[in-house]
């Protein structure tokens, strides 16, 4: 035994959980892109009101992410979360200006078709046990069908109570800038933002603290483990499946909101850019690991590159495609070596 006195000296990665770790790398990536930004394009970054802009542009996303990190969680997939939100946004649009209807009930609307999707996706995924890719890929189909059968021609919502709504804005305060003009103007989020932001809190507290938060990280895990736990596997899978329908149903009248109009090629790619999103904010495909606080911030790195690539002068769109599969291959890498490492970690113990 030696006789050197400890120095109390810890390794805080040690301690740190997969699902930390990845979180930490995410915030602290966007964190470094955003300084960058600042110091070396200063177009905007500056202003709080770029970073409250990239809240309301992508409100919706944020509500899809965490939907589809809490189904990744679980080990699955869902692919049909932007049809969904094409589908709730021309219903919405053709209920408020072609019967009639008023803001409560389009609401209803869009909490009842993603309701449907998630009821019936999590059926056949969980009790039917087909793949959650085919299933999804059905309901990808199936809602942009049903997108182009409500109404084929886009258009613009001009009801009154709707068009309200849509303008609201929630003033910042002590967080303006002075415009070219000389004229302060105030910060401001969308209601979207709002929404988007509860959301995020609310599945944060059920993911951490509470028995059904972890029977999804048991189930991801380990199916057979969780079995052995007493978890209902069946239920755990069909419950992740319904809120992810349920989430993208309020993700599409957020991102209806946002636009304002119907159209079939709304929300066109958002289910990869939720995937990309979860997968950023530190979620593995594998499942078993994810946080709703990576997603978030995978969604704001995921715009904030949008924006920077613009900012540099390159606005065509496969600059951003190959930014974005670039900084997807890093993320998939690391979660690699974070998979290799609780591996090594899980065989030590065994010895």
């Amino acid at each position: 035994m030696s006789d050197k006195p400890s120095l109390g000296i810890k390794n805080p990665l040690k301690k740190m959980t997969d699902t930390n770790l990845l979180t930490s790398i995410t915030i602290a990536v966007f964190i470094v892109m955003y300084i960058g930004a600042v110091i070396f394009l200063q177009k905007g970054f500056l202003k709080p009101q770029t970073m409250f802009n990239l809240l309301n542009a992508n409100a919706a996303l944020i509500i899809l992410s965490c939907g589809m990190t809490l189904v990744m969680i679980t080990g699955g997939i869902d692919i049909s979360v932007g049809g969904v939100t094409a589908l709730v946004s021309m219903s919405c649009a053709v209920l408020l200006d072609m019967h009639g209807g008023n803001v409560v009930e389009a609401i209803l609307l869009s909490i009842g078709i993603g309701l449907a999707f998630g009821l019936i996706q999590g059926f056949l995924v969980a009790y039917l046990e087909i793949q959650p890719f085919i299933v999804t890929l059905a309901g990808m189909f199936f809602a942009r069908g049903m997108t182009t059968i409500v109404n084929t021609n886009p258009f613009n919502v001009e009801n009154e109570q709707f068009v309200a709504l849509k303008e609201t804005r929630i003033t910042i305060p002590f967080l303006g800038s002075v415009n070219k003009k000389g004229v302060y103007v105030d910060a401001y989020i969308e209601i979207g933002v709002v929404i988007a932001l509860i959301t995020v809190a609310v599945l944060f507290v059920v993911l951490k603290w509470t028995k059904m938060g972890r029977s999804f990280y048991a189930v991801g895990g380990n199916r057979q483990s969780a079995l052995m736990l007493g978890i209902n596997v069946k239920l755990t899978t069909f419950l992740s499946h319904v809120i992810c329908g349920l989430l993208a149903g309020i993700g599409g009248f957020v991102y209806f909101m946002h636009v304002g109009s119907g159209s079939a090629s709304h929300a066109m790619g958002a289910e990869m850019n939720a995937i990309a999103s979860s997968i950023i904010g530190g979620t593995m495909l594998t499942g078993g690991v994810g946080n709703i606080i990576g997603t978030l911030f995978g969604t704001m790195s995921l715009a904030l590159i949008q924006n920077i690539v613009s900012s540099v002068g390159l606005d065509q769109a496969w600059w951003t495609g190959i930014t974005i599969a670039a900084m997807l291959c890093i993320f998939l890498v690391v979660q690699s070596i974070i998979i290799a490492r609780r591996k090594k970690a899980e065989s030590s113990k065994e010895k």
